[in-house]
């Protein structure tokens, strides 16, 4: 492990040590994931694939399946035009998708490969077969983060295949930013339990924590299918959840259909559930049931019981920005004191939600977006904290300082669960406070002197 951190803070511009985040194709793959058979398509070197499917791999402890265009030198030089008909025609041939979702990379970028172009020629030749759909979306590595390539897919998915036919349908489109297979689930059930009819995409449930059948399944039987997306045109409202990862895709399909959209932030905590439940129910005609409120009602009895654990805890926060600001909120719900909060994603929206959220309560809290783990280990360094939360690139420090440690968001490389327990909801908030409570009560039992060791905490 290295530890070469000090308390001595120095401003850096043009570096980054430890980035909270990775590149947009990451993101972008992740979305077409939540496409129902749909081959992602990595639009450069076979290289940038290989790392950005055993990345995902590593997470979910899933195989990710995706192509590539596999650019060679002449690629990189005279374009990758050649490259990409030959990919569509091999994909379609050998795995037969019913859609498939081309994202691009920095060497495609760089070279300024007219993607539509390519797609169009190659189904001139045949290269795309009749009744099946190529998508794609713009993804260079070097600027943005993993989240903005998953919100440029899911505004492709708008773009691409979004219809208004006339008929208003009854339902409601969800699109939630980036997050576990397990959120999308919870989200669809709290919406199920409204009574509401919902449209989710992209939806990784069923797709990245499917089960073991001992029958292998190129495209498993979760994702939203194409007429699902397409006849998001058609809803009554779309509610959006995230503004880095979903805003973007719920004003396009506002813009291209006219389909009223919602907003929103992720549904961790209390309040954030209880908007999301409330407007759902207010744009789709349903109604709080009685699970809902009993969930709710749990939440808030545990919250009441272990408040004493809780206050005024010091705690800092990593992670991407939609995650990041839903977990503030619930922090502040627990009435602990989020002293340090970054995300390694660029936009200023994140810098000034957060201030709204935390000046009120913690006016000395250190926010930056654009920052860093390193970053965030010097100010620990220099005023330490009860509770770490970040993803497993955090463990380096919690060991460095003795750091009680709760994982939480992406890449999660070194434990196995997340992917089916949801931090969502009601529901999901408990788990939160299950895990939280058991980090800051197991490094006290490490820690402290023999007389204040108890049974019973």
């Amino acid at each position: 492990m290295l530890n070469g951190t000090t308390a001595e803070h120095v401003e850096r511009k043009a570096l980054r040590i430890n980035p909270a985040k990775t590149c947009q194709p990451i993101g972008a793959m992740y979305a077409a994931l939540g496409i129902h058979a749909c081959m992602p398509h990595s639009h450069g070197s076979q290289g940038c694939c290989s790392y950005h499917r055993s990345h995902l791999t590593r997470h979910f402890k899933e195989p990710v399946m995706a192509t590539t265009s596999s650019f060679t030198e002449g690629s990189s030089v005279f374009g990758g035009l050649a490259n990409l008909t030959m990919a569509l025609r091999n994909i379609f041939t050998i795995y037969d998708p019913e859609i498939v979702a081309v994202h691009t990379t920095c060497l495609s970028e760089v070279i300024g490969d007219d993607i539509p172009t390519i797609v169009g020629k190659s189904r001139e030749e045949g290269g795309v077969p009749a009744g099946k759909y190529v998508i794609h979306a713009n993804t260079p590595s070097f600027v943005g983060s993993h989240v903005y390539g998953y919100s440029n897919m899911i505004v492709s998915m708008v773009s691409y295949l979004a219809e208004k036919t006339g008929t208003t349908k009854n339902q409601v489109n969800i699109i939630p930013s980036f997050i576990e297979p397990a959120d999308m689930r919870e989200i669809k059930r709290m919406a199920a339990l409204t009574g509401v009819p919902t449209v989710m995409f992209p939806d990784t449930s069923n797709v990245l924590d499917g089960p073991l059948t001992g029958k292998y399944q190129m495209y498993p039987t979760g994702g939203a299918t194409v007429a699902q997306i397409k006849s998001s045109g058609d809803s009554i409202a779309t509610l959006a959840l995230g503004h880095f990862g979903a805003h973007n895709a719920a004003i396009s399909l506002e813009t291209k259909c006219n389909v009223p959209a919602s907003l929103m932030e992720l549904p961790i905590g209390v309040g954030a559930t209880d908007r999301f439940i409330n407007t759902l129910r207010t744009l789709g005609g349903g109604e709080v049931s009685a699970e809902l409120e009993l969930e709710r009602g749990r939440l808030v009895d545990l919250m009441s019981d272990l408040h004493q654990y809780f206050h005024g805890k010091r705690v800092a926060v990593s992670g991407d920005p939609d995650m990041v600001i839903a977990l503030t909120q619930f922090l502040v719900e627990l009435e602990m004191k989020p002293v340090y909060v970054i995300t390694g994603s660029p936009g200023n929206t994140f810098e000034k939600r957060i201030h709204e959220i935390l000046d009120p309560v913690v006016p000395d809290a250190k926010i930056k977006q654009c920052s860093d783990l390193f970053e965030l280990h010097q100010w620990i360094k220099k005023e330490p904290v009860d509770l770490l939360i970040t993803n497993t690139y955090g463990k380096s420090m919690a060991r460095a300082d003795n750091i009680p440690f709760v994982r939480f968001g992406f890449p999660i490389l070194d434990r196995a669960g997340h992917r089916f327990y949801s931090t969502m909801g009601y529901a999901g908030a408990v788990r939160l406070i299950d895990q939280m409570l058991n980090a800051i009560l197991d490094h006290k039992d490490r820690t402290c002197a023999e007389e204040w060791f108890e049974l019973v905490q």
